[in-house]
């Protein structure tokens, strides 16, 4: 038995597809199938049936890949505790960032990087925060920028900022002769938000129905570029996080007045991880750098 077997294990149980969990794994198709029963074989016990096309994988064939999955963490982390001790600041690093902060804190924080730690390689990875709680879970991430709170995990959070929310409104919009905006002013008011799958759509869902706003029923969008869009042709407002500003004359921000709503931001890994030097590293960056554009655009707002 070797780890490379316990990945293709892994990779069938999630995929169900040969073909699929081959490519995944860089490998031909002939090459898992064979590696597959060879453990079978190791082990003793049938883990995937084959009918044709048609895979099914056993009771014991599921147990077997959870269980895998925990060996293939655990020689992640004896790798990466070796690394830490010769460098702390070098080597691979997988960040998850979910997409309402990705596009723009990840554009401040990697020149900071390049110059706080330059011997650190990140690999950088975009998803919603349901699918990077998964990854980082089975150890394919080892950090996630991200919003908190979050439903009960074993993971450590560490808070980072608090970023504000400002009233996004077309620039014909009666709002934008206002210096500022109130959350009474979303009284009555139907509110442009994300798809379902957004931690963003649940937070402005949130002050919605706590200042008598609801959702536009015609639409939900997919980022906040398109939200932006919307905004911009008059179709309706919304509220965008304060790093998400950028000029644009179609579009007016306004900053609430107190109490102003915001959202708190922060960092999310393992118990165990050996890389905790470097996430303290990191972020310290991202304060750095959200602090300097959070003055900017407060300033523009």
């Amino acid at each position: 038995m070797n780890l490379r077997d316990l990945e293709y294990l892994i990779a069938l149980t999630e995929e169900r597809h040969f073909h699929r969990a081959a490519e995944r794994c860089f490998v031909s198709q002939p090459t898992l199938s064979a590696q597959i029963k060879k453990l079978e074989q190791e082990l003793g016990v049938t883990l995937v049936e084959r009918n044709g096309r048609q895979i099914a994988i056993t009771d014991v064939g599921e147990a077997v890949a959870e269980q895998a999955r925990r060996v293939i963490t655990e020689a992640k982390a004896v790798k990466q505790v070796a690394r830490s001790y010769a460098d702390p600041l070098a080597g691979d690093l997988a960040i998850g960032v979910i997409p309402t902060i990705a596009p723009y804190l990840l554009p401040l924080l990697i020149p900071q990087l390049r110059r706080r730690a330059p011997q650190l390689r990140l690999f950088l990875h975009e998803y919603q925060t349901a699918i990077l709680l998964e990854r980082l879970a089975r150890a394919e991430l080892d950090l996630l920028i991200l919003a908190l709170p979050l439903e009960p995990h074993n993971f450590v959070e560490r808070d980072l900022y608090r970023e504000p929310f400002l009233l996004a409104v077309s620039a014909d919009d009666p709002l934008a002769q206002q210096p500022e905006a109130q959350l009474t002013d979303l009284d009555q008011r139907e509110v442009l938000l994300l798809e379902e799958g957004h931690c963003l759509r649940g937070q402005a869902l949130d002050i919605c129905l706590q200042s008598g706003a609801s959702e536009y029923g015609g639409f939900r969008a997919s980022s906040l570029e398109t939200l932006r869009q919307m905004v911009a042709e008059g179709i309706g407002i919304t509220l965008m996080p304060a790093l998400a500003l950028h000029g644009r004359a179609a579009v007016r921000y306004l900053p609430f007045h107190a109490p102003v709503p915001n959202r708190r931001v922060g960092l999310l890994y393992r118990r165990a991880s050996p890389r905790i030097s470097a996430f303290n590293v990191i972020g310290e960056a991202i304060n750095h750098c959200v602090a300097e554009r959070l003055s900017i655009a407060q300033r523009h707002s």
